[in-house]
């Protein structure tokens, strides 16, 4: 998985093809649990999809551009462009999965 910052954020995301990128925090204990499962998610599809990770520790602003308001979020970009977000605390990995999919399938 791809460290973002906001240095490398739009060199990252705004390329061809999906990028799922993960908005978590040390202070999130469901983005912590989630970790290792989206890792997975990335050795299993990372064929298909980009997948990135932002600590918003230091990265606040950016995170709010991107219209995260809670954790742990995970978003969604195809073509550099936003066309998903899943969030909350609730939030289990098969949805994020279940997204993958969907996108994948989809025609670009």
């Amino acid at each position: 998985m791809i460290e973002l910052n906001k240095e490398n954020f739009d060199a990252e995301v705004k390329v061809d093809g999906i990028v799922l990128v993960d908005f978590w925090s040390e202070s999130c204990g469901r983005c912590i649990e989630l970790m290792p499962d989206v890792v997975k998610l990335s050795e299993q599809y990372g064929e298909n999809v980009k997948f990135c990770k932002l600590n918003i520790q230091g990265n606040r602003r950016l995170a709010m551009a991107q219209k995260v308001m809670g954790l742990p979020s995970f978003v969604f970009y195809r073509n550099g462009e936003k066309i998903e977000h899943l969030s909350g605390e609730e939030l289990e990995i098969e949805h994020v999965e279940g997204m993958i999919k969907d996108l994948s399938a989809q025609p670009a």
